[in-house]
Order: C-alpha cells, then sequence, then structure tokens
C-alpha cells in the first residue's frame, strides 16, 4: 500500500510539474508570438522604406543620366566653331560705293593723312598746294585722248619746242606696267609725233631706261611711280623739262581698286612727290591733273 501511495504522490507530482512546465512554455510560446506579430509591421515598414530609396535611386540614376547630356550638348557648342565675321576688303567696299572722280581735294587728304605721323607741322605746311597747281579732273566722260587735249590745249607747240635729253614734259603715272602699255595705246589721237617712253620695271632694266633717254629727245614717260623715282635718283630721268603731271586717278583693276589703293603704290607715289614734283608745283612750273 505504502508503494502505491508513493507511485501516486509522484505521479501526481510529476504530472503537476509537467502542467507547470507546459504553462512556462506557453507564457514563453506568447510573448514571442506578440513580439512576432509586433514585428511584423516593422518588416514592412522596412519593405517600404527600401522601395522608397530604391524609387529614390531609380530617380537619381535617371537625373544622373540626364545631366551628361546635358553636359555633351554644351561640349558639342564649345566645339563648334564660332562664326567669325568676315573684314570688309578694298574691293567690297569699292563695289558697293559708286564711282565718283577724282579731284584736288582728294589728293591734298590723301597726301596730309600720309604724312600726318611722319613730318612736323611745318612740314606738312609746306606740302599743301595752292588750286593753281592743278589742271581740271577728269569727270569719268573723257578718254585719255580727249582728256589730254582738254588739259594741254598748245601740245602741238610744245612738243616741237622740247629739245632736252633724259627728260620729258608730259609724265603719266599709273599702277602697274600692264597698265601703262594701254594707256600708251590710248594716246595714239594726241600724242602725233611726239616720243613716248615706258618708265616700268616689269622686264625692262633701268640701265637701258637710261640709255633711252640719253639717246634721243622724249616728250612722254608712262611708268610707275616705283621705276619714274628710282630713274630720278639715278639721275637717269631730269624733271628740268616737266611741265605736266597725270595721275591715272580714277582706273580701278580686277579687284576694283584704284592707284591709290594699293599700299606699296601710294608708298612710291609718295615718294615720287618728295622727290621733285611737289618742288616743281611750287615754283609754278609744273601742274598736276587727275585722270
Amino acid at each position: 500500500m505504502g508503494d502505491d501511495l508513493g507511485d501516486e504522490w509522484w505521479a501526481h507530482e510529476g504530472n503537476s510539474d509537467a502542467s507547470e512546465a507546459e504553462a512556462e512554455t506557453r507564457q514563453e510560446k506568447l510573448p514571442t508570438e506578440k513580439t512576432n506579430k509586433t514585428k511584423k509591421p516593422e518588416k514592412r515598414k522596412s519593405v517600404t522604406e527600401e522601395t522608397v530609396k530604391a524609387k529614390k535611386k531609380k530617380k537619381t540614376q535617371q537625373k544622373e543620366c540626364i545631366i551628361p547630356k546635358k553636359k555633351d550638348s554644351e561640349d558639342e557648342k564649345s566645339t563648334k566653331p564660332k562664326r567669325k565675321r568676315k573684314k570688309k576688303t578694298i574691293t567690297d567696299v569699292l563695289s558697293s560705293s559708286e564711282p565718283k572722280p577724282g579731284s584736288p581735294a582728294d589728293l591734298q587728304t590723301l597726301v596730309t593723312q600720309y604724312f600726318a605721323d611722319k613730318l612736323s607741322v611745318i612740314e606738312q605746311e609746306e606740302l599743301k598746294l595752292l588750286d593753281s597747281s592743278f589742271l581740271s579732273s577728269n569727270d569719268l566722260t573723257h578718254t585719255l585722248s580727249s582728256y589730254l587735249k582738254q588739259v594741254c590745249p598748245k601740245w602741238s607747240k610744245i612738243q616741237k619746242q622740247h629739245k632736252e635729253k633724259s627728260s620729258v614734259v608730259l609724265l603719266i603715272v599709273c599702277s602697274s606696267a600692264l597698265r601703262a602699255i594701254e594707256l600708251i595705246k590710248q594716246m595714239t589721237a594726241f600724242k602725233g609725233e611726239a616720243k613716248a617712253l615706258k618708265l616700268f620695271a616689269k622686264h625692262i632694266k633701268m640701265e637701258e631706261q637710261v640709255k633711252l633717254l640719253q639717246k634721243g629727245v622724249t616728250h612722254i614717260g608712262v611708268g610707275t611711280p616705283g621705276r619714274i623715282s628710282a630713274l630720278i635718283e639715278k639721275e637717269g630721268l631730269s624733271l628740268q623739262a616737266l611741265k605736266y603731271v597725270v595721275l591715272d586717278w580714277n582706273w580701278r583693276d580686277q579687284k576694283l581698286r584704284r592707284m591709290m589703293d594699293v599700299p606699296e603704290v601710294k608708298l612710291d607715289f609718295m615718294k615720287l612727290l618728295q622727290g621733285g614734283i611737289l618742288t616743281g608745283c611750287k615754283e609754278n612750273k609744273v601742274k598736276i591733273g587727275l585722270f
């Protein structure tokens, strides 16, 4: 009997202990289940945050993709060559302007501007010419022969009186050798029996020109200011008998440039003026005409 009671007591105690252990395990499981239930919304939050972050990343990636495109467009703009404004040439200016006949005032202005920074005020005053130093200018209606007949009405008499060698009575100044040849052909009706000599550098040596001037009487010299100045400096050409200087002022070349529009020709012409022509004008021996 005693053994049976003891077994019942142990069985009862064992059952109570088992029930208590189950209760404890239940209590332990409950909070975990609750905590798990409470943690589920946190997972949702984390998921939503991740999705938001992912969307932000996509937006930023899209923005980053757009930015380099703008940079590329800016680079393309910078690499594109800028259009430079073309400077107007003498040809552009002259082609847009109507041809006007030259006048003594035009020549005087050109001389003043050229020597403005090269000579003193007193020396510049000496360059000024009186109106009596000029022949009438071509009004663009004349040929060379008709113009020379107008400004030199007593040419036949002057031609016969001229006897000096190495000198000319009429000097025609132009821009080039080809133009000089043209002018000699154009004045056939005017010159008569007068002798005309080419005074330019192309294909003609200076020594040959000096010999031709010394050999016989020359009435008319047609050439460029550079060669004429050189002949005067070498004393191959004398201005002693000179009466008329005609400038091929209004004629234009293929680029529409006049004689004074070419820098080299203008420079040589200014040397020619200083080489004795201005002195002759001051002494009232030489007159200048603009053809």
